[in-house]
């Protein structure tokens, strides 16, 4: 594969999570308001199930259209030769999460970003984001061959606020393990989450940029993603 600029990469991703609020609650604990109103049952293994799960197996949730999936690039970092910060945002997308409210380390999730809808939104200066995202496209992303770019979970641990998972993440062709910490709030009808996690982009097989005289202009290594979720339950409780 091709060694192209990281930066690039980055924007594939506009994928997608922003600081978790501090008054949110425990993982998958269920909002402030069901917390105060409905204490939380614990199973026969000792385990609280959030509020309003009693008698649920799992839950099927639907990631919404108000989430937001991007990548955050300074001119430090993956756009530094280009002397502007840029914004990338995933257009469409589609993704399921599968929540076990009793056996949460049972829970599990997929997203896909289709690749041609990732779109370059800063700065104002539109010949730019033009030239930017046909590059993003055509030189690092190879749209036309790689049309999706996907993050699956392999493994999920619980944690105080939400839970630890080693994600599958497959970038142009290539698929690399990613450990990521996603703060969790579920309810009976809606889940959010927030969440940041970081790639190399040698480890895609990527070569990070450099250039410029003597080829001082450099690209940082690492890429990081952010990603705010909001996913709407999409069947009955099995």
């Amino acid at each position: 594969m091709r060694g192209t600029p990281l930066f690039r990469i980055a924007l594939l991703l506009a994928l997608p999570l922003a600081p978790v609020r501090a008054q949110q609650p425990n993982p998958l604990g269920g909002t402030q308001a069901d917390t105060a109103k409905t204490q939380r049952q614990p199973n026969a293994a000792g385990h609280q199930a959030p509020a309003g799960f009693e008698g649920v197996d799992s839950v099927v949730y639907r990631l919404a259209p108000s989430s937001r999936l991007e990548v955050k690039t300074g001119k430090a970092g993956l756009f530094g030769f280009a002397g502007h910060s840029h914004v990338i945002r995933a257009r469409a997308f589609s993704g399921d999460v599968v929540y076990y409210p009793h056996a949460p380390a049972r829970s599990h999730l997929q997203v896909t970003v289709s690749t041609d809808s990732l779109e370059v939104l800063t700065p104002p200066d539109t010949a730019e984001i033009r030239k930017v995202t046909e590059a993003m496209r055509t030189e690092t992303l190879h749209t036309d061959q790689y049309h999706e770019i996907r993050l699956i979970t392999k493994e999920v641990t619980p944690t105080a606020n939400g839970f630890h998972m080693i994600g599958a993440f497959t970038l142009v062709g290539q698929t690399r393990d990613v450990p990521i910490d996603v703060s969790v709030e579920a309810g009976v009808d809606t889940l959010r989450a927030e969440a940041t996690f970081e790639i190399k982009q040698t480890d895609f097989g990527i070569k990070p940029f450099r250039g410029g005289p003597g080829g001082t202009v450099k690209v940082a290594d690492r890429v990081t993603f952010t990603i705010e979720a909001v996913a709407v339950r999409a069947d009955g409780a099995k």
